[in-house]
């Protein structure tokens, strides 16, 4: 009788084996659910990515608002009728990384020389001066 008792035991350990720890075992099945979470949390981060850059594409071809802002922003640009003034902080002339100002910065390489169409700004006295008329 005991010797039946061990061939039951040793044969229901063997049939759990790959229930537990073989292919397809409850582990792996656990081990993929978990990749699955991770990666429909990446998707819905993708997602939402998207629909903005989406949104901002739709806005670009449809509306010159968004055109403007990037303009201004991005490049520094302004309107004919407009004129640009640039405020200098004292404190901030006497540092060397503000010796270029922002709106000159925007979209170049240090090592770029700026162009007759930046604005440049007076930051050794540190006054106001306006930018020079854009030609369209």
């Amino acid at each position: 009788m005991r010797w039946v008792s061990l061939i039951l035991v040793a044969l229901i350990l063997l049939l759990q084996y790959p229930l537990w720890l073989g292919k397809g075992g409850w582990l792996k099945v656990w081990d993929i659910n978990q990749q699955v979470e991770a990666q429909k949390q990446t998707n819905l981060k993708a997602k939402t990515r998207n629909a903005v850059l989406d949104a901002e594409v739709r806005d670009l071809k449809q509306g010159t608002d968004a055109i403007e802002e990037r303009a201004r922003s991005e490049l520094g640009m302004v309107r004919q009728d407009e004129a640009f003034f640039q405020v200098v902080d004292d404190n901030a002339a006497l540092s060397p990384a503000s010796a270029v100002a922002p709106a000159d910065m925007a979209g170049k390489r240090l090592n770029q020389t700026p162009s007759s169409s930046t604005s440049k700004t007076n930051v050794a006295s540190g006054g106001i001066t306006p930018p020079a008329p854009r030609r369209p």
